[in-house]
């Protein structure tokens, strides 16, 4: 009943007003009605319980009328913030110095500052929220301070804005009436809104025409200048055919009077002087060069010759240009084309003269050839021969009693019995070298294992160094090779007799070092050494250095043999040798397969060499490392002057007035100076100080800086060893 009575869509206050009203009413009822029955009571009570339900509502719409009070004040102080904001925000953008405006995600104007299309001012009237995007640029391209490029119209900008409007990001120039340019450009916002910046860039644009201009007036200077200085004829056409640069030399080449060379004379003009003058070379006529220069079927670059007696040969280059102008070049080639026919006259009794030539060295050569097989062998007939009376004459001498013979007589048999052993040593040589050189060297490649030869070397020349007072030295070597096993025994066998023959005091040591895939075999002496120019001579027969060994100890055969053993089982053969030093042989030979053993460490190879007595600067910064490495130093006998930083050690060596034999840096140093950047500094003092930089960095950067400035890199963990070897490099150079 109270639902058709009171409408819930009325206010709170007008609703408890109906109400109020309806209770009146029905006190008054009570009131006015007498019913015996207790009708009136009941109405009474049930107007009771309505007033207690209107009272409930009353306090539930009176609650709610607070609420909704409280939300107004919210959203009103809302309301304030916002519109604080926007006042803000349109403050903040009227301060931009470009045109501003902001389009909503549904590409409708949100807001833009006075700036924006200032120079458009019969679009700036429509510039109002709720306008379009498109809408915009309809009155853009019809604005009539919008100056269109060439060619393009109001549909076709309207096109190519709308396109360009799609991208996330757009930057573009537009003319303006009274040649003003404005730059545009469009971003994206977060909610896909786009905001358009527009900056007036007339002064920039205007600048760099200027700029332009003055470009473009400086290259045409510089063009001319070139032009008039190249030694080729040069004539430049637009694409209406007509002249428009050349330079002097073309009227010398072509012969064209002055009065006819002037801007704007047409090419047919032109054409007609020079098809008189001048006959095509081979593969073009006047009809093709005309519809060459017509354009019809392309303007490919062409090139061909034109000729005028007497004798005058020109070399022609025509090009099209970007502008659809063509470029004419004009070579005077008289002088080359004579040269080659004269080189080619020439060319024809050159032929002649070296086919017949050919044929006498093919005589040669073949007479050469039988003589040295002939050579061959008579010297491996002959040795043969006498190598069985020089075994008798030995077995003769030997059975001589050494007794009761007077002491001339017993000189004399072991002075013969020497020079029959070195006949049939020089016979033997001479055989090898005669198999070697016929190509009949039976050569057989097996596995050999390197320790087991190494031994016997050692204990068939330990003998004859003892002799001599040398120190004979053979490092151990385990690996395993590919090699022919007589011929490796004889290479290393004349490589370690020579070493012991060539030297009178020191050492000799025989070595092996693993070098990739390779076992590199070292044989070192303190000889003499060998002059470089003699160097490539010693590997020739019968070739001796003068004065180093007698005519009894060999007659130069041993390092012909190695060389051409070597050549024949493919092992690399080297040689490095110092006057006054000493020399190294190198030969290196194919490891087996699985077989390569590890490097021994590098100070190993170089035994009783000793470091003592060396001076080293060390600069580590870490004074644990560096007391660590003091001891070890220490221990082998050198002298160390200690620096914790770049700087200090520069200190250092000024006060001492002193070099050091050697210096060790560490690359981290703390705040000041690199390791690196310390040794450059006292290299500059000494140049050839050995020099060692430590570093953890197995990056390739530091190495390459290291390797460019001269310097050698340790790894840390350094061992003590690769130090020793240092510094044992530094105190004798190897020979």
């Amino acid at each position: 009943m109270t639902d058709t009575l009171v409408n819930p869509a009325d206010p709170p206050a007008r609703q408890i007003e109906k109400l109020l009203a309806i209770s009146k009413v029905l006190m008054r009822r009570v009131e006015q009605i007498a019913d015996d029955g207790g009708a009136a009571y009941a109405q009474f009570q049930r107007a009771a319980m309505l007033e207690d339900q209107v009272r409930e509502r009353t306090r539930e719409l009176e609650r709610a009328l607070d609420l909704l009070n409280a939300s107004n004040a919210a959203l009103e102080d809302a309301n304030r913030e916002t519109e604080r904001a926007r006042q803000n925000l349109a403050d903040a953008i009227e301060t931009v110095q470009e045109g501003f405006a902001l389009f909503g995600p549904d590409d409708v104007l949100v807001m833009c500052n006075s700036r924006f299309c200032v120079h458009l001012t019969d679009v700036r009237p429509a510039l109002q929220p709720g306008l379009t995007f498109a809408a915009y640029v309809d009155l853009v391209s019809q604005s009539q301070d919008l100056e269109l490029p060439e060619g393009e119209t109001a549909e076709s900008w309207v096109v190519q804005r709308r396109r360009r409007h799609m991208d996330q990001h757009v930057i573009f120039n537009v003319r303006m009436r009274w040649d003003h340019w404005v730059q545009v450009s469009e971003h994206r916002t977060n909610d896909g809104g786009t905001v358009v910046l527009q900056t007036d860039v007339t002064d920039l644009i205007r600048f760099e025409r200027q700029e332009l201009g003055r470009l473009l007036d400086d290259q045409e200077r510089l063009v001319r200048a070139t032009l008039d200085h190249i030694n080729q004829g040069v004539a430049i056409f637009d694409a209406g055919q007509r002249l428009v640069g050349w330079n002097a030399r073309l009227g010398v080449l072509l012969a064209l009077p002055m009065v006819r060379m002037r801007v704007g004379a047409e090419f047919g003009a032109l054409f007609d002087g020079l098809a008189r003058q001048f006959r095509f070379g081979e593969g073009m006529t006047a009809d093709r060069l005309g519809a060459w220069v017509d354009g019809r079927g392309g303007r490919p670059p062409v090139t061909f010759e034109l000729r005028r007696d007497p004798g005058l040969i020109l070399d022609v280059f025509a090009q099209e240009m970007p502008d659809k102008g063509f470029l004419f070049s004009f070579t005077d080639v008289t002088a080359e084309r004579r040269a080659v026919e004269d080189m080619a006259r020439a060319k024809e009794t050159l032929e002649a003269r070296v086919v017949e030539r050919t044929l006498d060295l093919e005589d040669a050569l073949a007479q050469a050839e039988r003589a040295n097989a002939s050579r061959s062998r008579f010297v491996a007939a002959a040795s043969h021969d006498l190598l069985q009376p020089l075994s008798a004459a030995k077995l003769f001498l030997s059975s001589v009693p050494e007794t009761d013979l007077p002491a001339p007589v017993v000189e004399a048999v072991g002075k013969a019995q020497n020079a029959l052993v070195s006949v049939e040593g020089i016979l033997a040589a001479l055989l090898d070298i005669s198999r070697l050189e016929s190509g009949k060297a039976a050569v057989t490649v097996a596995p050999i294992r390197m320790g087991r030869l190494l031994v016997q070397l050692a204990d068939e020349f330990q003998p004859s160094a003892a002799a001599k007072g040398l120190r004979l030295t053979v490092r151990p070597c385990e690996a395993v090779v590919l090699s022919d096993p007589g011929y490796l025994r004889r290479i290393l066998q004349n490589l370690i007799g020579n070493a012991i023959r060539y030297t009178e005091t020191g050492r000799v040591l025989v070595a092996a070092r693993v070098r990739g895939g390779m076992l590199r075999l070292e044989v070192w002496d303190t000889g003499p050494g060998i002059a470089e120019a003699e160097q490539e001579n010693i590997f020739k027969e019968f070739h001796r250095i003068a004065g180093r060994a007698s005519a009894s100890e060999g007659l130069g055969l041993g390092l012909a043999i190695v060389d051409r053993a070597a050549a024949l089982l493919g092992h690399p053969l080297g040689l490095s040798s110092r006057q006054g030093r000493g020399t190294v042989f190198m030969l290196q030979v194919p490891l087996a397969d699985g077989m390569a053993p590890e490097e021994r460490p590098a100070f190993a190879a170089l035994p009783g060499r000793s470091v003592e007595g060396r001076i080293v600067l060390l600069v580590e910064n870490d004074a644990e490392l560096r007391r660590a490495m003091v001891l070890f130093l220490e221990k082998w006998g050198v002298a160390v002057i200690e620096a914790s930083s770049g700087e200090e050690a520069l200190a250092l060596i000024e006060d001492l007035g002193i070099l050091p034999d050697a210096l060790i840096a560490d690359q981290q140093l703390g705040a000041g100076m690199s390791g690196l950047e310390t040794l450059v500094a006292l290299r500059a003092r000494a140049p050839d100080l050995p020099a060692r930089l430590l570093s953890a960095d197995r990056g390739e950067g530091l190495r390459e800086a290291a390797t460019a400035a001269g310097l050698g890199l340790l790894i840390k963990p350094v061992q003590p060893e690769a130090i020793y070897a240092f510094l044992a490099a530094t105190t004798t150079k190897e020979p």
